[in-house]
């Protein structure tokens, strides 16, 4: 590769990795072309995976100032994520479960190094569109109960007051 190229190419992936929210780090050996089109297709369309050389990742990620030397060894490929990062983990778990031959090494998101783990924890989660459901659907929720004790208030002080009317005309009555 001519050194024009070599600097272009750092430029690229520099780019994508400060446009990124989130990339993995991959081992792909042993994926033929197809399998590789297929985790492609995988990721999503918020995801680009890319074969690197680790050497000119090193230069890229250092001058995006993110952390990546120790899993660039080795065949690496980087998942450059720009949408919601748990659906590109779950894919490349997916994958990874039904081809063995694809290692998740490590990544990053929002500029914090993940380990291998971390990232399948990140995969182990539902996507961005569930949680906001299930904080809408708890909020609803909260303010349905909180309808609830205000409109219970009033009707309980109408009862204590009736009960307190209804005693003193009884003690009324009885003196």
């Amino acid at each position: 590769m001519a050194t024009s190229d070599k600097v272009a190419a750092v430029e690229e992936i520099t780019q994508k990795l400060r446009d990124s929210n989130a990339a993995v780090v991959t081992s792909y050996t042993g994926l033929s072309v197809a399998q590789l089109k297929e985790l492609r297709r995988s990721l999503g369309e918020n995801a680009q995976y890319r074969v690197v050389k680790n050497t000119l990742t090193k230069i890229a990620a250092n001058e995006a100032g993110i952390q990546l030397d120790e899993h660039l060894k080795g065949s690496t490929a980087v998942a450059f994520v720009t949408g919601d990062p748990v659906t590109a983990a779950k894919g490349l778990r997916d994958f990874a479960k039904e081809n063995p031959n694809l290692v998740i090494k490590g990544g990053v998101l929002d500029g914090k190094a993940l380990s291998a783990d971390e990232i399948k924890k990140l995969a182990d989660l539902e996507s961005r569109e569930v949680l906001l459901a299930k904080l809408a659907g708890a909020m609803k929720a909260k303010q349905s109960s909180a309808a609830a004790v205000f409109q219970a208030l009033p009707s309980k002080f109408v009862r204590t007051a009736e009960a307190l009317r209804a005693k003193q005309a009884e003690q009324g009555g009885a003196e």
